[in-house]
Protein backbone atom coordinates (compact mmCIF):
# COMPACT_ATOMS: atom_id res chain seq x y z
CA UNK A 1 0.00 0.00 0.00
CA UNK A 2 1.71 3.41 -0.93
CA UNK A 3 1.34 5.60 2.75
CA UNK A 4 3.70 7.86 0.91
CA UNK A 5 1.44 9.45 -2.15
CA UNK A 6 0.89 12.90 -1.52
CA UNK A 7 -2.27 14.80 -2.16
CA UNK A 8 -1.59 17.52 -4.49
CA UNK A 9 -2.12 21.44 -3.53
CA UNK A 10 -4.70 22.79 -5.80
CA UNK A 11 -2.92 24.69 -8.96
CA UNK A 12 -5.03 27.67 -10.86
CA UNK A 13 -3.92 28.03 -14.29
CA UNK A 14 -4.38 31.20 -16.30
CA UNK A 15 -2.90 31.94 -20.27
CA UNK A 16 -2.51 35.44 -21.18
CA UNK A 17 -3.96 36.48 -24.66
CA UNK A 18 -0.53 36.24 -25.72
CA UNK A 19 0.17 32.87 -24.63
CA UNK A 20 2.19 33.37 -21.50
CA UNK A 21 1.03 30.88 -18.82
CA UNK A 22 0.61 31.94 -15.72
CA UNK A 23 0.32 29.13 -12.61
CA UNK A 24 0.16 29.52 -8.71
CA UNK A 25 -0.24 26.89 -5.65
CA UNK A 26 -1.31 28.70 -2.71
CA UNK A 27 0.77 26.80 0.43
CA UNK A 28 -1.35 28.74 3.92
CA UNK A 29 1.38 26.88 5.45
CA UNK A 30 4.39 29.58 3.77
CA UNK A 31 4.72 32.95 5.13
CA UNK A 32 7.13 33.53 1.87
CA UNK A 33 6.43 33.62 -1.59
CA UNK A 34 8.80 32.15 -4.77
CA UNK A 35 8.08 33.50 -7.98
CA UNK A 36 9.78 32.33 -11.23
CA UNK A 37 9.57 32.83 -14.98
CA UNK A 38 10.57 29.76 -16.95
CA UNK A 39 11.36 30.20 -20.37
CA UNK A 40 11.46 27.09 -22.82
CA UNK A 41 14.76 27.84 -24.73
CA UNK A 42 17.80 27.29 -23.68
CA UNK A 43 21.88 26.86 -25.02
CA UNK A 44 19.91 24.10 -28.20
CA UNK A 45 18.09 26.91 -29.21
CA UNK A 46 21.10 28.90 -30.22
CA UNK A 47 22.42 29.05 -34.21
CA UNK A 48 26.04 28.71 -34.37
CA UNK A 49 27.01 32.26 -33.95
CA UNK A 50 25.14 32.65 -30.62
CA UNK A 51 26.65 29.61 -29.06
CA UNK A 52 26.90 31.20 -25.55
CA UNK A 53 24.17 33.73 -25.86
CA UNK A 54 21.53 32.35 -23.52
CA UNK A 55 23.69 32.18 -20.75
CA UNK A 56 24.96 35.75 -21.32
CA UNK A 57 21.20 36.88 -21.37
CA UNK A 58 21.12 35.55 -18.31
CA UNK A 59 23.58 37.40 -16.96
CA UNK A 60 22.85 40.57 -18.67
CA UNK A 61 19.24 40.28 -17.17
CA UNK A 62 20.47 42.01 -13.92
CA UNK A 63 22.93 44.75 -15.76
CA UNK A 64 20.21 47.69 -15.51
CA UNK A 65 17.15 48.15 -17.50
CA UNK A 66 15.24 51.20 -18.68
CA UNK A 67 13.97 52.19 -14.89
CA UNK A 68 16.75 50.42 -12.70
CA UNK A 69 20.40 51.04 -12.38
CA UNK A 70 21.88 47.31 -12.02
CA UNK A 71 22.19 48.08 -8.33
CA UNK A 72 19.11 48.81 -7.73
CA UNK A 73 17.54 45.98 -8.95
CA UNK A 74 19.13 43.97 -6.36
CA UNK A 75 18.38 46.88 -3.55
CA UNK A 76 14.73 46.48 -4.58
CA UNK A 77 14.86 42.86 -3.99
CA UNK A 78 16.57 42.96 -0.97
CA UNK A 79 15.37 46.13 1.09
CA UNK A 80 12.49 43.25 1.24
CA UNK A 81 14.25 40.66 2.30
CA UNK A 82 14.02 38.76 -0.94
CA UNK A 83 16.69 37.23 -3.21
CA UNK A 84 16.53 36.92 -6.97
CA UNK A 85 18.55 34.90 -9.09
CA UNK A 86 18.79 32.95 -13.00
CA UNK A 87 20.27 29.85 -14.87
CA UNK A 88 20.46 28.24 -17.71
CA UNK A 89 20.04 25.26 -18.93
CA UNK A 90 19.95 23.08 -22.13
CA UNK A 91 16.49 23.53 -22.76
CA UNK A 92 15.12 26.31 -20.29
CA UNK A 93 15.98 29.54 -18.56
CA UNK A 94 14.60 30.70 -15.38
CA UNK A 95 14.27 33.84 -13.19
CA UNK A 96 13.58 33.42 -9.78
CA UNK A 97 12.63 35.37 -6.76
CA UNK A 98 12.02 34.77 -3.21
CA UNK A 99 10.14 37.56 -1.08
CA UNK A 100 7.72 37.92 1.72
CA UNK A 101 4.21 36.97 0.89
CA UNK A 102 2.89 40.81 1.35
CA UNK A 103 5.93 41.79 -1.19
CA UNK A 104 4.87 39.78 -4.54
CA UNK A 105 4.10 42.48 -6.23
CA UNK A 106 7.82 43.46 -5.83
CA UNK A 107 8.97 40.52 -7.07
CA UNK A 108 6.69 40.62 -10.23
CA UNK A 109 7.86 44.17 -10.85
CA UNK A 110 11.84 43.60 -10.62
CA UNK A 111 11.05 40.03 -12.79
CA UNK A 112 9.03 41.72 -15.57
CA UNK A 113 11.37 44.81 -15.63
CA UNK A 114 14.11 42.79 -16.06
CA UNK A 115 12.85 40.52 -19.09
CA UNK A 116 11.01 43.41 -20.87
CA UNK A 117 13.15 46.40 -20.23
CA UNK A 118 16.49 45.44 -20.14
CA UNK A 119 19.05 47.99 -21.78
CA UNK A 120 22.21 46.22 -22.55
CA UNK A 121 24.46 48.85 -22.25
CA UNK A 122 27.58 48.66 -23.97
CA UNK A 123 29.59 48.86 -20.36
CA UNK A 124 27.88 46.59 -18.80
CA UNK A 125 27.95 44.42 -21.98
CA UNK A 126 31.83 44.51 -22.04
CA UNK A 127 32.46 44.11 -18.26
CA UNK A 128 29.68 40.80 -18.31
CA UNK A 129 31.41 39.24 -21.18
CA UNK A 130 34.89 39.39 -18.89
CA UNK A 131 32.68 37.64 -15.99
CA UNK A 132 31.54 35.11 -18.65
CA UNK A 133 35.24 34.70 -19.90
CA UNK A 134 36.38 34.21 -16.53
CA UNK A 135 34.12 31.69 -15.78
CA UNK A 136 34.85 30.11 -19.41
CA UNK A 137 38.85 29.93 -17.70
CA UNK A 138 37.61 28.17 -14.52
CA UNK A 139 35.97 25.49 -16.05
CA UNK A 140 38.95 24.84 -18.65
CA UNK A 141 40.98 24.63 -15.18
CA UNK A 142 38.57 22.00 -13.76
CA UNK A 143 39.13 18.82 -15.15
CA UNK A 144 35.77 17.20 -13.71
CA UNK A 145 33.56 19.91 -15.12
CA UNK A 146 35.29 20.11 -18.23
CA UNK A 147 35.14 16.57 -19.60
CA UNK A 148 31.08 16.31 -19.21
CA UNK A 149 31.12 19.35 -21.46
CA UNK A 150 33.73 17.24 -23.88
CA UNK A 151 31.51 14.33 -23.11
CA UNK A 152 28.37 16.04 -24.71
CA UNK A 153 30.20 17.74 -27.71
CA UNK A 154 31.16 14.53 -28.33
CA UNK A 155 27.77 12.51 -28.03
CA UNK A 156 26.12 15.09 -30.15
CA UNK A 157 28.89 16.93 -32.38
CA UNK A 158 28.41 19.83 -34.64
CA UNK A 159 24.89 19.97 -32.48
CA UNK A 160 23.37 23.05 -30.57
CA UNK A 161 22.40 19.96 -28.05
CA UNK A 162 26.02 19.22 -27.63
CA UNK A 163 27.83 22.79 -27.23
CA UNK A 164 28.95 23.97 -24.00
CA UNK A 165 26.13 26.19 -22.48
CA UNK A 166 29.14 28.88 -21.74
CA UNK A 167 30.21 29.51 -25.34
CA UNK A 168 33.59 29.92 -26.60
CA UNK A 169 35.73 33.20 -25.85
CA UNK A 170 35.03 33.81 -29.63
CA UNK A 171 31.24 33.62 -29.67
CA UNK A 172 31.39 35.62 -26.47
CA UNK A 173 33.61 38.62 -27.50
CA UNK A 174 31.38 39.01 -30.58
CA UNK A 175 28.01 39.49 -29.01
CA UNK A 176 26.29 42.88 -29.06
CA UNK A 177 23.10 44.42 -28.21
CA UNK A 178 21.70 43.67 -31.42
CA UNK A 179 22.49 39.98 -31.77
CA UNK A 180 20.87 39.97 -28.03
CA UNK A 181 18.15 41.61 -29.51
CA UNK A 182 17.50 39.73 -32.38
CA UNK A 183 17.46 36.44 -29.95
CA UNK A 184 15.06 37.46 -27.32
CA UNK A 185 12.37 38.73 -30.24
CA UNK A 186 13.07 35.17 -31.78
CA UNK A 187 12.91 32.90 -28.73
CA UNK A 188 11.37 34.94 -25.44
CA UNK A 189 8.12 33.81 -26.79
CA UNK A 190 4.84 34.19 -24.65
CA UNK A 191 3.65 31.11 -26.21
CA UNK A 192 6.35 29.30 -24.24
CA UNK A 193 7.04 31.04 -20.94
CA UNK A 194 5.41 30.07 -18.04
CA UNK A 195 5.14 32.58 -14.64
CA UNK A 196 4.73 30.18 -11.76
CA UNK A 197 4.03 31.23 -8.09
CA UNK A 198 3.93 29.38 -4.89
CA UNK A 199 3.60 29.98 -1.20
CA UNK A 200 1.76 32.77 0.13
CA UNK A 201 0.43 34.02 -3.03
CA UNK A 202 -3.24 34.60 -4.65
CA UNK A 203 -3.78 33.40 -8.23
CA UNK A 204 -5.37 36.87 -9.37
CA UNK A 205 -3.54 39.08 -7.88
CA UNK A 206 -0.30 37.57 -9.34
CA UNK A 207 -2.10 36.93 -12.88
CA UNK A 208 -3.20 40.56 -13.03
CA UNK A 209 0.23 41.67 -12.25
CA UNK A 210 1.35 39.21 -15.01
CA UNK A 211 -0.86 41.25 -17.35
CA UNK A 212 0.71 44.36 -16.26
CA UNK A 213 4.78 43.60 -16.66
CA UNK A 214 3.91 41.13 -19.64
CA UNK A 215 0.83 41.60 -21.14
CA UNK A 216 2.10 43.68 -23.82
CA UNK A 217 4.54 40.95 -25.10
CA UNK A 218 4.16 40.56 -29.01
CA UNK A 219 2.80 36.89 -29.18
CA UNK A 220 5.21 35.35 -31.55
CA UNK A 221 5.83 31.88 -33.62
CA UNK A 222 7.73 29.14 -31.53
CA UNK A 223 10.54 27.75 -33.62
CA UNK A 224 11.17 24.45 -32.77
CA UNK A 225 15.08 23.48 -32.09
CA UNK A 226 17.20 21.55 -34.14
CA UNK A 227 16.44 17.77 -33.37
CA UNK A 228 19.33 15.47 -31.23
CA UNK A 229 21.11 13.36 -33.18
CA UNK A 230 23.35 10.98 -30.92
CA UNK A 231 26.55 9.64 -32.81
CA UNK A 232 28.64 9.11 -30.42
CA UNK A 233 32.14 8.61 -30.71
CA UNK A 234 35.81 9.68 -28.14
CA UNK A 235 37.17 12.58 -27.14
CA UNK A 236 40.92 11.77 -25.01
CA UNK A 237 42.48 14.77 -23.53
CA UNK A 238 46.01 13.89 -22.29
CA UNK A 239 47.39 16.42 -19.47
CA UNK A 240 49.47 15.64 -16.66
CA UNK A 241 47.22 15.48 -13.45
CA UNK A 242 47.41 13.17 -10.25
CA UNK A 243 44.27 11.91 -11.74
CA UNK A 244 42.24 10.51 -15.29
CA UNK A 245 38.60 12.36 -15.07
CA UNK A 246 36.47 9.48 -17.71
CA UNK A 247 32.99 9.95 -19.14
CA UNK A 248 31.40 6.25 -20.80
CA UNK A 249 28.22 6.76 -22.24
CA UNK A 250 25.08 5.66 -24.60
CA UNK A 251 22.14 7.13 -26.27
CA UNK A 252 19.52 7.60 -23.54
CA UNK A 253 16.52 8.10 -23.94
CA UNK A 254 13.99 11.37 -23.96
CA UNK A 255 11.99 12.15 -20.81
CA UNK A 256 8.69 11.70 -22.87
CA UNK A 257 9.76 8.03 -23.92
CA UNK A 258 7.74 5.18 -22.42
CA UNK A 259 10.76 3.51 -21.36
CA UNK A 260 12.10 6.72 -19.76
CA UNK A 261 11.76 5.40 -15.71
CA UNK A 262 12.95 1.67 -16.52
CA UNK A 263 16.38 3.41 -17.77
CA UNK A 264 16.45 6.06 -15.07
CA UNK A 265 15.55 2.65 -12.79
CA UNK A 266 18.60 0.97 -14.70
CA UNK A 267 21.28 3.84 -13.85
CA UNK A 268 19.87 3.91 -10.25
CA UNK A 269 20.56 0.54 -9.68
CA UNK A 270 24.18 0.30 -11.32
CA UNK A 271 25.40 3.63 -9.90
CA UNK A 272 23.11 5.37 -8.07
CA UNK A 273 23.95 5.68 -4.34
CA UNK A 274 26.77 3.44 -1.88
CA UNK A 275 24.77 0.78 -2.73
CA UNK A 276 24.76 0.47 -5.90
CA UNK A 277 26.80 -2.06 -8.05
CA UNK A 278 29.73 0.41 -9.30
CA UNK A 279 29.91 2.20 -6.19
CA UNK A 280 30.08 -1.79 -4.31
CA UNK A 281 32.59 -3.04 -7.43
CA UNK A 282 34.79 0.12 -7.96
CA UNK A 283 34.84 2.04 -4.71
CA UNK A 284 34.24 -0.67 -1.57
CA UNK A 285 35.53 -3.83 -3.07
CA UNK A 286 39.02 -2.58 -5.68
CA UNK A 287 39.33 1.15 -4.00
CA UNK A 288 39.97 1.92 -7.85
CA UNK A 289 38.30 5.31 -7.74
CA UNK A 290 36.81 7.92 -4.83
CA UNK A 291 33.54 8.32 -6.46
CA UNK A 292 31.47 6.77 -9.78
CA UNK A 293 28.26 7.52 -10.33
CA UNK A 294 25.76 6.22 -13.28
CA UNK A 295 23.39 8.95 -14.66
CA UNK A 296 20.50 9.43 -17.15
CA UNK A 297 20.11 12.96 -18.80
CA UNK A 298 16.65 12.73 -20.36
CA UNK A 299 15.85 15.94 -22.96
CA UNK A 300 12.51 16.74 -24.84
CA UNK A 301 13.71 14.71 -27.64
CA UNK A 302 16.62 12.33 -26.70
CA UNK A 303 18.40 11.67 -23.61
CA UNK A 304 22.06 10.27 -22.45
CA UNK A 305 22.99 7.65 -20.05
CA UNK A 306 26.35 7.48 -18.67
CA UNK A 307 29.06 6.54 -16.04
CA UNK A 308 31.41 8.99 -14.40
CA UNK A 309 34.43 8.43 -12.57
CA UNK A 310 37.54 9.33 -11.20
CA UNK A 311 41.08 7.60 -11.07
CA UNK A 312 44.64 7.21 -10.90
CA UNK A 313 46.36 6.53 -13.95
CA UNK A 314 47.16 3.09 -13.71
CA UNK A 315 43.95 2.13 -13.21
CA UNK A 316 41.91 3.42 -16.08
CA UNK A 317 42.04 0.21 -17.71
CA UNK A 318 41.04 -1.77 -15.02
CA UNK A 319 38.26 0.99 -14.09
CA UNK A 320 37.13 0.37 -17.51
CA UNK A 321 36.65 -3.29 -17.38
CA UNK A 322 35.37 -3.68 -14.09
CA UNK A 323 32.20 -1.22 -15.38
CA UNK A 324 31.84 -3.26 -18.13
CA UNK A 325 31.31 -6.20 -15.96
CA UNK A 326 28.85 -4.43 -13.96
CA UNK A 327 26.77 -2.94 -17.35
CA UNK A 328 26.62 -6.69 -18.27
CA UNK A 329 25.31 -8.16 -15.04
CA UNK A 330 23.30 -5.47 -14.77
CA UNK A 331 21.47 -6.95 -17.82
CA UNK A 332 21.26 -10.37 -16.78
CA UNK A 333 19.66 -10.02 -13.86
CA UNK A 334 18.53 -7.72 -10.84
CA UNK A 335 17.70 -8.99 -7.72
CA UNK A 336 14.10 -7.38 -5.71
CA UNK A 337 15.70 -6.38 -3.19
CA UNK A 338 17.97 -3.66 -5.86
CA UNK A 339 14.33 -2.91 -7.81
CA UNK A 340 12.79 -2.13 -4.08
CA UNK A 341 15.77 0.46 -3.23
CA UNK A 342 16.15 2.16 -6.87
CA UNK A 343 12.12 2.94 -6.68
CA UNK A 344 12.47 4.12 -3.20
CA UNK A 345 15.35 6.21 -3.90
CA UNK A 346 13.31 7.41 -7.37
CA UNK A 347 9.83 8.22 -5.32
CA UNK A 348 12.01 9.99 -2.26
CA UNK A 349 14.14 12.48 -5.23
CA UNK A 350 10.75 13.16 -6.60
CA UNK A 351 8.71 14.07 -3.63
CA UNK A 352 11.72 15.91 -1.58
CA UNK A 353 11.68 18.31 -4.54
CA UNK A 354 8.16 19.17 -4.23
CA UNK A 355 8.66 19.74 -0.11
CA UNK A 356 9.89 23.84 -0.93
CA UNK A 357 8.37 26.28 -3.42
CA UNK A 358 10.77 27.03 -5.48
CA UNK A 359 10.81 22.84 -6.42
CA UNK A 360 7.18 22.79 -6.51
CA UNK A 361 7.28 25.69 -8.90
CA UNK A 362 10.23 24.31 -10.71
CA UNK A 363 8.30 21.27 -11.10
CA UNK A 364 5.21 23.30 -12.42
CA UNK A 365 6.73 25.36 -15.00
CA UNK A 366 8.77 22.63 -16.74
CA UNK A 367 6.17 20.13 -17.15
CA UNK A 368 3.55 22.83 -18.03
CA UNK A 369 6.17 23.48 -21.09
CA UNK A 370 7.41 20.09 -21.85
CA UNK A 371 3.81 18.38 -21.57
CA UNK A 372 0.96 21.46 -21.68
CA UNK A 373 -0.43 19.85 -18.31
CA UNK A 374 0.70 19.34 -14.33
CA UNK A 375 1.43 15.27 -13.71
CA UNK A 376 0.06 14.53 -10.12
CA UNK A 377 2.85 12.82 -8.55
CA UNK A 378 1.33 9.51 -7.30
CA UNK A 379 0.61 9.56 -11.36
CA UNK A 380 4.91 9.49 -11.40
CA UNK A 381 4.91 7.49 -8.62
CA UNK A 382 2.50 4.33 -9.55
CA UNK A 383 4.48 3.92 -12.39
CA UNK A 384 7.56 3.61 -10.98
CA UNK A 385 5.93 1.45 -8.72
CA UNK A 386 4.77 -0.55 -11.64
CA UNK A 387 8.18 -1.57 -13.28
CA UNK A 388 9.54 -4.54 -13.03
CA UNK A 389 13.05 -6.13 -12.71
CA UNK A 390 12.87 -7.76 -16.42
CA UNK A 391 11.85 -4.44 -17.87
CA UNK A 392 14.46 -2.59 -16.13
CA UNK A 393 16.95 -5.19 -16.98
CA UNK A 394 15.43 -5.21 -20.62
CA UNK A 395 16.09 -1.57 -20.57
CA UNK A 396 19.59 -1.95 -19.61
CA UNK A 397 20.16 -4.39 -22.53
CA UNK A 398 18.85 -2.15 -24.66
CA UNK A 399 21.32 0.98 -23.82
CA UNK A 400 24.17 -1.57 -24.01
CA UNK A 401 23.52 -1.99 -27.90
CA UNK A 402 24.13 2.06 -28.28
CA UNK A 403 27.19 3.35 -29.97
CA UNK A 404 29.58 4.51 -26.72
CA UNK A 405 30.87 7.85 -26.11
CA UNK A 406 33.95 8.08 -24.07
CA UNK A 407 35.76 11.28 -22.88
CA UNK A 408 38.70 11.61 -20.85
CA UNK A 409 40.89 14.04 -19.40
CA UNK A 410 44.42 13.33 -17.78
CA UNK A 411 46.56 10.40 -17.40
CA UNK A 412 44.76 8.50 -19.70
CA UNK A 413 47.50 6.17 -21.75
CA UNK A 414 46.00 3.10 -20.39
CA UNK A 415 42.55 3.46 -21.33
CA UNK A 416 41.12 0.77 -24.27
CA UNK A 417 40.24 1.86 -27.53
CA UNK A 418 36.77 2.74 -28.96
CA UNK A 419 36.93 -0.10 -30.62
CA UNK A 420 37.40 -2.76 -27.20
CA UNK A 421 35.38 -0.44 -25.29
CA UNK A 422 32.24 -1.21 -27.85
CA UNK A 423 33.10 -4.99 -27.87
CA UNK A 424 33.42 -4.78 -23.85
CA UNK A 425 30.06 -3.76 -23.65
CA UNK A 426 28.90 -6.78 -25.46
CA UNK A 427 31.44 -9.47 -24.07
Amino acid sequence: MNHHLVREKRIDITRLSNGLTVATEQMPEIATATLGVWVGTGSRHEMAHEHGLSHLIEHMAFKGTKRRLARQIAEDIENVGGDINAATSVEYTSYTARVLGENVDVAIDVLGDILTNSLFASVELAREKGVILQEYAAVEDTPDDLIYDAFMETAYPGQPIGRPILGTPETIRSFDEATIRAFLAREYAPGKMVLAAAGDVDHARIVEAAERHFGAMPAVGIREPEPGLYLGGERRISRKLEQANLVLGLPGLSFKDPGYYATHLFAHILGGGLTSRLWHEVRETRGLAYSIDAFHWPFSDCGLFGVGAGTAGNDVAELMDVTFQCMRKATEGIAEIEMVRAKAQMKVALLTALETPGGRIERVARQLLSWGRIIPSNEIVLKVDALTADQVREAGHRLLQGAPTLAAIGPIKGLPSLDRIAAGLQD
